[in-house]
């Protein structure tokens, strides 16, 4: 069970700055992603739990393959994903994009993806788009889901 985080009372937004710590230093992560919120609010003059949660929306894909040997050939398989799987994979997907990009202070990097995000745009949007379509084209091998 994780606790909300102190600042807005969140478990999500707690689950994310576990994401974004590295080394153990959740001190720094947690000053990282207040960081971005606030220059998410200065920016978009929205609230940043807002824009927080309509960009997990728009990144959370529904569906992922996963390779399944059969007889002597892979196949990628496509399987649903549950929800807490679609939020986890979403927040990596941003924290990733996030660090991929240069030039910038991580808090800037980050509140960069987060409004791409909740504009549906952004590397971490392509990610999703990619993986679903991958899902889709692979749809015939469906029938190999164990």
């Amino acid at each position: 069970m994780i606790r909300p985080d102190p600042k807005y009372n969140n478990a999500i937004i707690s689950k994310f700055i576990n994401h974004v710590m590295r080394n153990g230093k959740k001190f720094l992560a947690q000053r990282i992603v207040y960081g971005a919120f606030s220059k998410v609010q200065e920016r978009t003059n929205k609230n940043p739990l807002e824009v927080f949660n309509q960009a997990l929306k728009n990144v959370s894909p529904r569906m992922k393959t996963k390779p399944t040997r059969v007889g002597g050939a892979t196949y990628q398989v496509p399987i649903p994903l549950k929800p807490k799987q679609q939020m986890s994979l979403a927040m990596r997907w941003i924290i990733e994009a996030a660090r991929k990009r240069k030039g910038k202070k991580m808090e800037d990097k980050l509140a960069d993806e987060l409004i791409l995000a909740a504009k549906n745009e952004g590397t971490a949007v392509k990610k999703r788009i990619n993986t679903e379509r991958m899902a889709e084209a692979n749809k015939a091998f469906a029938h190999f889901a164990s």
